[in-house]
């Protein structure tokens, strides 16, 4: 029999023949993102592609990477790898998950439903994001399988906490709170794009969703089906002829400290994270503050750019931390070595959007599936390489830090 990690038709997800032609020759995260570019219109791509400012982070989330090498054992019997984990308070059968991305309809009309579905398949957390186009509620029938709610701090907290108590009613096992993103990075890209949400077909952006009938019509038949579904309720309220990314942001509480967390943690009793720390010292006060794990990140380069990458602190946090609070390391995470190189540092799980939604561009549901198929393949073939049959084998014996 062969082992697991081979490539075969049993683990992978046949994406349709007449729909996804385009994606069967995709044979890594970066050949779903060359078909999302030429498939999206320009304003489209620019979002979900770029960061603030030179995206000196952006850039360097994924090198990084190259900084450490990885260090195999041999002759050790690899027939058998597994790769299940517990984290967030769930059995995982990988050690990664699908993180919170906003606004999945701009990319695919199959939007959150695609990803929570593909996620479920897969035995692993999907994490829907206060501005999805899909609602709590939605996503809450669409799988039964483990589920994350994340949460902005807004200065009304009524709605921040309604949404605590409307994902416990939908059964989502977690909850992860925002904290680096109360005041919005400088994304350049998207200024000079055009980009408005809902996006909206105009002069200046006429030619670029001309040039890419295979989203623009769809949108537009669909009655341009872009609703950031868990506000919509308080559009009307808050709206005041904003655009909805206008109105995102005029929400945001940008007094929020860490007293506040306490009252997130006194009205949710599961699992609770953070998104968005990178210092050791906020590390420790989230365990002050009771919560259950931090997710290290630098909102893929979309936030203060020019800060230390993923991957470089992921060591130093555990350290400092111990065993005291689950560590999961997001940005820049594009191959299954990316992920064993993070929980060798001390990671205990991993988290990512953008290989994901370029899936989700290049092919819908199925796209979404066979980019996280491919990861699922990388990890259990680089495992079998690296000579470790278990995630709790891995460790620091197996990666040293290259003097680039």
């Amino acid at each position: 029999n062969l082992p697991a990690y081979l490539p075969s038709r049993a683990n992978q997800r046949e994406p349709s023949k007449s729909k996804n032609m385009s994606i069967k020759n995709c044979y890594n995260v970066a050949d779903f993102r060359k078909i999302a570019k030429r498939k999206l219109p320009h304003a489209i791509f620019e979002y979900m592609d770029g960061g603030a400012e030179d995206e000196i982070t952006l850039r360097q989330n994924v090198s990084a990477f190259d900084h450490y090498s990885l260090i195999p054992e041999t002759l050790v019997d690899v027939s058998s790898i597994n790769t299940k984990t517990k984290v967030l308070g769930v059995e995982m059968d990988l050690p990664f998950f699908c993180g919170p991305s906003g606004a999945s309809r701009l990319y695919h009309q199959d939007k959150e439903f695609g990803v929570a579905t593909a996620a479920d398949e897969l035995g692993i957390i999907y994490s829907l994001a206060t501005f999805g186009t899909a609602s709590i509620e939605e996503i809450g029938a669409v799988t039964k399988g483990p589920k994350m709610f994340q949460v902005y701090v807004f200065k009304d907290r009524g709605i921040s906490l309604e949404f605590l108590s409307r994902a416990k009613a939908a059964n989502f096992n977690s909850i992860c709170i925002t904290v680096d993103s109360s005041i919005g990075g400088n994304r350049e890209r998207d200024l000079r794009s055009g980009l408005s949400f809902p996006p909206k077909i105009k002069p200046s952006t006429f030619f670029q969703f001309a040039a890419k009938p295979a989203w623009s019509l769809p949108f537009l038949a669909s009655n341009q089906d872009f609703e950031m579904s868990n506000i919509a309720h308080k559009v009307d309220a808050f709206g005041g002829g904003m655009n909805t990314f206008e109105l995102a942001h005029s929400l945001f509480d940008v007094s929020v400290t860490w007293n506040d967390i306490a009252e997130f943690r006194n009205n949710w009793d599961g699992p609770l994270a953070l998104k968005g720390i990178l210092s050791v010292e906020d590390a420790k006060k989230a365990i002050d503050v009771g919560a259950s794990a931090i997710i290290v990140s630098t909102h893929g380069g979309r936030q203060l750019d020019g800060v230390m990458p993923t991957i470089h602190q992921i060591a130093n946090i555990r350290d400092a931390v111990g065993d005291k609070i689950e560590i999961i390391a997001d940005s820049g995470i594009r191959r299954g070595t990316h992920i064993i190189k993070a929980l060798a540092m001390g990671a205990d799980a991993c988290s990512f959007a953008r290989p994901y939604i370029y899936g989700l561009a290049a092919g819908g549901e199925a796209g979404v599936s066979k980019v996280l198929g491919i990861l699922k393949e990388e990890l259990e073939r680089d495992m079998g390489l690296l000579g470790v049959t278990s995630i709790n084998q891995i460790s620091e014996r197996h990666i040293a830090r290259n003097h680039l």
